[in-house]
């Protein structure tokens, strides 16, 4: 079973928590699939029980780069459906709207017709993760934690 861990990185701070939250899905039984925004192919998506999804705050949405995956994969929308869906996001600021750029992902996400989650009550049980910046020790740990989450609930789901 695989998880895609997709992304855009201009900086390399999400690379490097979408890399965190590709240990997670390690960790929870399933082969990741970690692909920026230009590696990423439709058959990642068809392949994939589950998509955790990426990008720094540009504006308070996902970057545009993200956004034309969805766009342009659209045509594969129906075999999304019911699979999981989980978001992350980088920002500079600590007010900067990583809450919003992550919620435009899940919208995405959820139009698909996926199963959204955010990361687990043992992270911050919230929309997804999100940090300032370099992933810091936390960031890295709940990154971890939500690839993991997402993981085993793609394996409950193949039951």
């Amino acid at each position: 079973m695989q998880v895609l861990v997709l992304y855009y990185s201009k900086s390399n701070n999400t690379k490097k928590l979408a890399e965190e939250i590709a240990k997670g899905v390690t960790e929870g039984g399933a082969e990741v699939v970690l692909r920026n925004t230009e590696e990423v192919t439709k058959d990642d998506f068809r392949s994939a029980a589950g998509v955790i999804a990426g990008s720094p705050v540009y504006f308070g949405v996902m970057a545009a780069q993200l956004k034309k995956v969805f766009d342009d994969f659209v045509g594969v929308r129906r075999e999304m459906e019911n699979k999981v869906g989980a978001a992350f996001a980088t920002g500079n600021h600590h007010t900067g709207g990583k809450e919003t750029t992550i919620f435009s992902i899940l919208q995405c996400m959820m139009i698909y017709g996926m199963i959204i989650v955010g990361d687990p009550m043992e992270a911050s049980g919230h929309y997804g993760v999100a940090c300032c910046k370099e992933p810091d020790e936390t960031a890295a740990s709940d990154g971890a934690k939500l690839g993991k989450r997402v993981a085993l609930l793609c394996r409950k789901l193949a039951v």
